[in-house]
């Protein structure tokens, strides 16, 4: 489809959209115009008589209900504020060279220059229409941009009709300016239809309605409004339904035309630049799963995210030989080069990040600051695995199991040691408490022969059927049974034992992974405030709704025992042999021995979780001298 084949399909389905609001104009007017016949006729002598009476006063009447009516509709679809995708907008003043490289792009391509620059935490770009009132000019602080990126004034002000570009933070940050502006030409190709008067109107018409069945939604108002407001929406909602196939064959005409204009602009590079943003992406996703969930968790925000992207991509090209090639493009210039204070601008996407993924407060503060990612082992890989394994003690403590014995404390019966452990004198939470309890005694036990050691909590069904689903492991990298690379390095096969619909092999470890997900969940709910969420009283649609995008999957169970008992051997690891924290650009957190990065510990875990095999761990402790009867230092 050629660039002149693609518009006019584009504005022939713009001008379909504009003939169903002109069929809904024309149905509001009916009733006035058979009012008008009517008066009119009686006027003039033509429709006399009782009947003729009571018709013209019954069709006056509904015609001006409908007309009140539809002007309620009409200024509703054109007050109502569109949502807008937040971004954090870039001044001028900030990135001259970019938008100076986008000006070139667009006077190469013979179409309108974008209004403004944007970025988004995400490895996409699109044109983004904010011709809208409610949009413009913007204020310092909004719900759709962070202010400071690069000026403290109004960072820039919209024209009329030109759309604003919205670019992906990583393709800034790991693509080369060539392959920038590569991507960029079919993107900004696109304001040449979007110039088009029927093709805006079209747009703006489809904004509207959209804008309208989202405010329609709110449940916040009183009865008598919600009613109004529910039959608004059905109105919106009808002439959307109508619009949908338009609308859709419209955009696609658009993307045509576009893409057809931009061929002309860097072809051979464009085709290498799209594999930079399938790496882009893949990286992007693994930074966000893998490292920074982690630190939101813990209440600590990564202020350099798009940095973490180019290290993370560039230990794949270094694991990887069939990414080796994507590491010699580094000795280009990068397009993060194009903006005055690129780490200013890191620091705010990075933010926005983490209010869209996770929820976190606008502002940082005592309990959401930024943290380097020289500081991320200490500051988030320490204090996690410690608060995990303090997690794990509390849990033991509430079913009921003892500590472990002193070996060195002085016996009151002789010599001889007291067999009863009740004797000897406790010490501190160790990890031989954890494998002695995770390890049956004769192999293999049932519940009903320790009904006391388990214990029977009203919350454990409810906690098992809320955490029934599989996710990501954020502390070590592991996603569960589904085949992927798990933490350090090995693969979890499919279909463990220990999934929620088979029997447990390991009945104690079954106990303490449900304990452990009531006490989670129970944490999980009393440190997340609305505020820094989503408000239970605003549509999910609404822009000011935080996270828009949660990145927090579901865990199971098992999942959850296996990330504490881990976090629990690398605490006595720290404590004993004097390992230390790691930050593993792909998988997350890592532990580090004599400065090597540990690559077997997660097989040996799973199978005392989920076997109550004990053998592999211990050996691997013997092996690297971590005493487990020695205590750790919780968080």
């Amino acid at each position: 489809m050629g660039v002149e084949a693609g518009a006019q399909v584009a504005r022939a389905r713009a001008l379909a959209v504009l003939r169903i609001r002109s069929r809904a104009l024309a149905i509001a007017l009916l009733p006035a115009a058979a009012a008008v016949i009517l008066l009119a006729g009686g006027s003039t002598g033509h429709f006399v008589g009782p009947g003729w009476g009571v018709a013209r006063v019954v069709v006056s009447v509904l015609a001006l209900v409908v007309l009140l009516a539809a002007g309620v509709v009409a200024l509703v679809v054109a007050r109502a504020r569109p949502a807008v995708s937040p971004t954090v907008a870039i001044a001028e003043e900030a990135a001259p060279d970019l938008y100076r490289l986008v000006r070139d792009l667009a006077d190469r391509l013979d179409v309108p220059a974008p209004s403004a620059i944007a970025l988004t935490p995400d490895c996409d770009s699109w044109l983004e229409d904010r011709t809208h009132p409610a949009h413009g000019p913007p204020a310092p602080r909004s719900a759709d941009e962070i202010a400071g990126a690069g000026s403290g004034r109004h960072l820039h002000r919209r024209t009329a009709t030109a759309p604003v570009l919205v670019i992906g933070s990583p393709f800034l940050w790991w693509m080369r300016v060539g392959e920038l502006r590569a991507v960029l030409a079919p993107v900004v190709a696109g304001t040449g239809p979007s110039a088009q008067p029927d093709i805006a109107a079209a747009r703006r018409f489809v904004r509207g309605l959209d804008a309208a069945v989202a405010a329609s939604a709110d449940r916040g108002r009183c009865p008598g409004l919600r009613l109004a407001c529910a039959g608004i929406g059905w109105v919106a909602r009808l002439m959307l339904r109508g619009c949908q196939v338009h609308a859709s064959e419209m955009e696609r005409g658009v993307a045509a035309a576009a893409a057809e204009r931009a061929q002309a602009v860097d072809y051979g590079l464009r085709i290498v630049a799209q594999e930079q943003v399938g790496l882009a992406y893949a990286g992007w996703d693994r930074l966000l799963t893998r490292v920074a969930l982690p630190a939101w968790r813990m209440g600590r925000w990564p202020s350099r995210l798009d940095a973490g992207v180019v290290a993370a991509l560039t230990e794949l090209s270094r694991r990887d030989r069939l990414a080796e090639g994507f590491a010699s493009r580094l000795g280009e210039r990068p397009a993060c080069d194009l903006l005055e204070e690129p780490g200013a601008v890191d620091e705010a996407t990075s933010l926005l990040a983490a209010r869209l993924f996770h929820g976190g407060p606008a502002e940082s503060g005592p309990d959401w600051s930024p943290v380097d990612w020289q500081e991320y082992p200490d500051e988030v890989v320490d204090r996690k695995w410690r608060t995990d394994a303090a997690r794990l003690h509390r849990v033991l403590d509430t079913l009921g199991v003892r500590r472990a014995p002193d070996p060195t404390a002085p016996h009151s019966g002789g010599p001889a040691p007291d067999p009863d452990p009740t004797v000897h004198a406790s010490v501190g939470p160790t990890l031989a408490r954890v494998l002695d309890h995770l390890t049956p005694a004769d192999g293999v036990e049932t519940a009903a022969e320790h009904p006391g050691a388990y214990g029977d909590d009203p919350t454990l069904t409810r906690a098992t059927g809320d955490r029934g689903g599989r996710g990501h492991d954020e502390n070590f990298g592991h996603e569960g049974p589904t085949g992927h690379p798990g933490h350090f390095g090995h693969e979890i096969p499919s279909g463990h034992p220990g999934d929620e619909d088979t029997p447990a092999a390991n009945p104690r470890s079954a106990t303490l992974a449900t304990h452990l997900g009531v006490e989670v969940a129970r944490e999980e709910a009393a440190a997340t405030p609305p505020a820094a969420g989503q408000k239970a009283d605003t549509p999910p649609w609404d822009d000011g709704a935080l996270p828009l995008f949660p990145l927090q999957p579901p865990r199971t169970d098992r999942e959850l025992l296996t990330d504490h008992v881990t976090a629990m051997v690398c605490c006595a690891a720290m404590d004993t042999v004097g390992a230390t924290p790691g930050l593993d650009w792909l998988d997350g957190p890592t532990l580090l021995v004599d400065g090597v990065r540990v690559a077997d510990l997660a097989p040996r875990v799973l199978s005392l979780v989920e076997d109550g095999d004990a053998a592999p761990l211990r050996a691997w402790l013997v092996e690297l001298g971590i005493r487990p009867e020695k205590p750790v230092r919780l968080g």
